[in-house]
C-alpha cells in the first residue's frame, strides 16, 4: 500500500474518532492548516501518530478537553477589537433600538462568554432596565460552564472601558467576578454550528473568529444559516480577519468591515 493511502486511512480513522467523541467534523476545516496544527500538537506531546493520538483522546478526558480547546480556539476577552465594539454601540445597536425596544442577541461560538456579556453591558447603558434576550452557544460544554460562572482574569478585561469594569465587576483575589445583574441575563446552551439547527429571529448575531479555519464551502453554509436566523435588517458581526465574499449571493449587504446586514 502506498504511503499516501496509508496516511489517508489513518486520518480517516482519526477524523471518525474525533467526530464520535466531540461532534466536531474535521472535514469542515482547511486541510493544510489543520494538518499543520495537528502536527504541532502531536510534537508538543511527543505522540508518534494520529492513531496513537486518537486512542489517547478516547481514554483521557484531560487530553480530549485540550484538543477541543485547541481546535475551537477559545479566546475570551471583553471588548476585543475595541474600535469595532465602539462601532457596534454607536451605530448598529442604536439603529436596532430605533426599530425595536427589546432585542434578541446571539453569540455563536461564545467561548467563555466575554463577548455576549460585553453586548449586555453596552445595552444596559443604551437602554437601561430594558429586557433583552441574550443567547451564548458553543460546542464546548467546558467553555460554557466557565461562561456561566462569569469569573475572569485581569487580562480578560484589559480592553474593557473602565466605566464598565467599575460598574459591573468586583475583584475577588486575582479574579474579577461579573455582577449577576449582567451575568444573569444570558442563557448559555451547547450548539454545534455544523450539525444543529439554527435558532431564529435575532436582531444581532456575533460570530467572531470562529469560522476562520473552515473551508470556503462550510463557511458559506454557516453564513447562510446565520442569514436565516436574522430578521430582516438584522446585523451579523464577524471577526476582523474574516469576510464574506459575494455577500449578496447569500442575502447580506456588507455595511462596514466585520458588519453585514440581512437584506
Amino acid at each position: 500500500m502506498a504511503q499516501g493511502q496509508s496516511n489517508d486511512l489513518e486520518f480517516d480513522y482519526f477524523r471518525d474518532k474525533v467526530l464520535r467523541l466531540t461532534g466536531l467534523d474535521l472535514a469542515a476545516y482547511k486541510n493544510r492548516q489543520l494538518e499543520r496544527r495537528l502536527k504541532s500538537l502531536l510534537n508538543r506531546h511527543q505522540i508518534p501518530s494520529l492513531s496513537a493520538y486518537a486512542r489517547l483522546l478516547e481514554t483521557s478526558p484531560t487530553h480530549l478537553d485540550e484538543f477541543k480547546d485547541f481546535l475551537t480556539i477559545n479566546v475570551s476577552e471583553f471588548y476585543r477589537n475595541a474600535e469595532k465594539f465602539d462601532e457596534l454601540r454607536d451605530i448598529y445597536l442604536k439603529e436596532l433600538l430605533k426599530e425595536k425596544s427589546s432585542l434578541r442577541i446571539w453569540s455563536a461560538g461564545a467561548s467563555h462568554g466575554a463577548e455576549i456579556y460585553t453586548v449586555a453591558m453596552i445595552l444596559e447603558e443604551l437602554s437601561p432596565k430594558t429586557k433583552h434576550y441574550y443567547l451564548g452557544t458553543d460546542i464546548d460544554a467546558t467553555s460554557l460552564k466557565k461562561a456561566a460562572q462569569a469569573e475572569y482574569l485581569e487580562r480578560d478585561l484589559r480592553a474593557l472601558p473602565e466605566r464598565y469594569k467599575k460598574r459591573w465587576f468586583h475583584q475577588a483575589g486575582e479574579n474579577y467576578l461579573l455582577n449577576r445583574e449582567i451575568a444573569g441575563k444570558v442563557t448559555f446552551k451547547q450548539h454545534n454550528l455544523l450539525q444543529d439547527s439554527y435558532p431564529g429571529e435575532f436582531d444581532l448575531i456575533l460570530c467572531r473568529n470562529v469560522v476562520i479555519y473552515f473551508t470556503a464551502e462550510v463557511k458559506e453554509r454557516v453564513f447562510k444559516g446565520f442569514n436565516s436566523s436574522l430578521r430582516q435588517n438584522g446585523i451579523l458581526f464577524i471577526g476582523s480577519t474574516e469576510s464574506i465574499f459575494s455577500p449578496r449571493n447569500i442575502g447580506f449587504q456588507g455595511v462596514s468591515p466585520c458588519f453585514y446586514r440581512k437584506l
